[in-house]
């Protein structure tokens, strides 16, 4: 069969149907000993036995360079029969992930842009739509994993935290809609998530499941208007959250409701694109269901598109067994099908924005399975020369300069700047705070929060989780003044959104000993008050939403009054 066309429904097997619904997750990366998560990630001969031989509809990629996974994304294409929908969280740009692209500040850095200017705010969610859509196209993504549409109106979420909008539903729906018409401007799907709405809580769904008490007329008034505004923006995806929703369901998480799923998303509020689950391999689900029971659980619900199952063969399996048993019906599965084939026939046909009620529909003869779709719009894995084209899409000028826009836009200086070095000189010391250097993708040798310090005659000192906790205690060299670099922001499987202990730790001993000269924080914006508060006048603080290092080199040229040259 052709890689690039669509085979008729009726010819597939229930088996091959039920495998179009799994989307499995895989490395980025080229080769099996470049793995990074081999819990998560198969190696070449088992995701190609699933790809080829399994027939799983799609995969969600992390990992790698934007130009490795233009390679990549092809390699996964020619290996399944079936064209595949491949997808990533992308929800801060193309580059969040796969490193080359452009990488945006997190979402939730409109809304203070927004509040000062709310037509700049909108056209800056667009630009982030567009610009994340034409990139993930071309490097082979064709569903981007975005937007976020929960409303993060509780600081201590330790999940979503910046990554939502904002912190009402008028401006998560305004910037949410806003990226998707971005994004609608290119083939791609795009994803509101996660339903019905996973901003008040202050548990992490990776590790347990959360708990969301409100009424139905509270989650009518807060948590359900975003995905509204976002279905009726034509987005082509709701994705669960594994939340237990009692005024709904008092017994199951929302990810594996039927009163949740059917009732309400795709009954109450019409929703008739695709329906899928948040990664099954997730404590809150995987811990309480298991691999076979959680996937069938989820279909029964109501979900189109079973994400990272924990096991993907015996999940096709027990599906497949539902099905015979009588426990889920044919048509159940056809129906979910016939949704993911409308999907894949809008990516193929290249439908965009002028067309905009079909992106819940599909093509008008969805219906008929045709054999007669054009080619994926991805690169010809043997064609190395088709690579530069697509390739030279990436952080364009204009991209990277909208990211800027947006980080100078919204980062925010408390105390007088720039500094005199001359008042402080002697030896002076660069202190950058993270919670994990192992895991750290936005610092090195070259990064702008070492190497800005280090041109002004700054020793630069690195501490995580991994530091003795005894090197915050004394005993170590003095300094007669430091710069304290924070990044802290909330992530999934980080438990927390708030202060580590080392950072207050090292904030109050350089307090104490009179050698913080100024303060720089990068990430969440919830933790600034907690050190304004106890910021002497005349130390300045510096506070950007992102971490990255262009969030770095405009925080520091404000701090020290000079631009960032990269002389390494």
């Amino acid at each position: 069969m052709n890689a690039s066309k669509l085979p008729d429904l009726n010819t597939l097997s229930l088996e091959q149907q039920v495998a179009q619904m799994v989307v499995v997750r895989a490395s980025g990366y080229l080769f099996d000993h470049q793995i990074q998560y081999p819990a998560w990630e198969p190696k070449a001969a088992k995701l190609q036995h699933w790809l080829q031989n399994l027939g799983v509809g799609g995969v969600i990629l992390l990992g790698g360079s934007a130009p490795e996974l233009a390679l990549r994304s092809q390699q996964l294409q020619n290996w399944s029969k079936i064209p595949l929908l491949i997808a990533a969280d992308i929800e801060e740009g193309v580059g969040q992930r796969f490193s080359g692209a452009t990488w945006f500040p997190p979402p939730m850095v409109l809304s203070p842009i927004g509040d000062k200017n709310p037509a700049l705010a909108q056209e800056y969610a667009e630009q982030m739509g567009a610009i994340t859509a034409e990139e993930a196209l071309a490097i082979g993504i064709n569903w981007v994993l975005a937007p976020v549409v929960d409303v993060n109106n509780n600081p201590d979420n330790p999940v979503i935290n910046v990554r939502a909008f904002g912190e009402t539903p008028a401006d998560v729906s305004c910037l949410a809609t806003a990226f998707i018409k971005g994004a609608k401007k290119y083939p791609v799907l795009t994803t509101a998530k996660h339903f019905p709405g996973h901003g008040d809580t202050a548990t992490d769904s990776h590790l347990e499941l959360p708990v969301l008490p409100h009424t139905p007329e509270r989650l009518g008034e807060i948590e359900l208007p975003p995905f509204i505004a976002a279905i009726e923006a034509g987005v082509d995806a709701v994705m669960s959250g594994h939340l237990l929703i009692p005024a709904w369901d008092a017994e199951i998480p929302a990810t594996l409701s039927e009163k949740i799923l059917t009732q309400q998303l795709r009954k109450n509020l019409s929703f008739g694109g695709l329906i899928v689950t948040d990664a099954l391999v997730m404590g809150a689900i995987a811990s309480r269901y298991g691999a076979r029971e959680a996937p069938v659980l989820a279909v029964e619900a109501g979900a189109d598109i079973l994400l990272m199952p924990v096991d993907p063969e015996a999940a096709i399996a027990a599906v497949c067994d539902a099905v015979k048993t009588g426990r889920i019906s044919p048509d159940r599965i056809r129906a979910s099908c016939q949704r993911i084939w409308q999907a894949k026939q809008k990516v193929a046909y290249g439908e965009e924005n002028d067309q905009e009620d079909k992106g819940t529909r599909g093509h008008p003869d969805a219906g008929n399975c045709v054999e007669t779709l054009d080619p994926l719009p991805c690169l010809p894995f043997s064609a190395s020369s088709s690579v530069s084209p697509l390739l030279a899409q990436l952080a364009q000028p204009k991209a990277i300069a909208t990211a800027a826009h947006i980080l100078r836009e919204s980062t925010q200086v408390f105390g007088s700047v720039p500094l005199d070095l001359a008042k402080d000189s002697g030896n002076l010391r660069n202190l950058i705070v993270v919670d994990n250097l192992l895991d750290c993708e936005f610092l090195c040798r070259t990064a702008p929060a070492l190497a800005i310090p280090e041109q002004l005659g700054y020793k630069s000192q690195l501490v995580d989780c991994h530091t003795p906790s005894m090197s915050v205690c004394g005993g170590e060299e003095t300094f007669s003044a430091t710069v304290l670099q924070l990044f802290i922001r909330g992530n999934p499987f980080r438990g927390s959104a708030g202060l580590t202990q080392m950072a207050r730790d090292w904030f109050k001993k350089l307090l104490k000993t009179g050698e913080l000269q100024a303060l720089v924080l990068y990430g969440s914006p919830y933790v600034k008050k907690l050190f304004l508060a106890a910021l002497p006048p005349g130390i300045p603080c510096i506070s950007s939403y992102g971490q990255m290092q262009q969030a770095q080199a405009i925080a520091l040229e404000i701090l020290f009054g000079r631009a960032y040259q990269n002389s390494r």
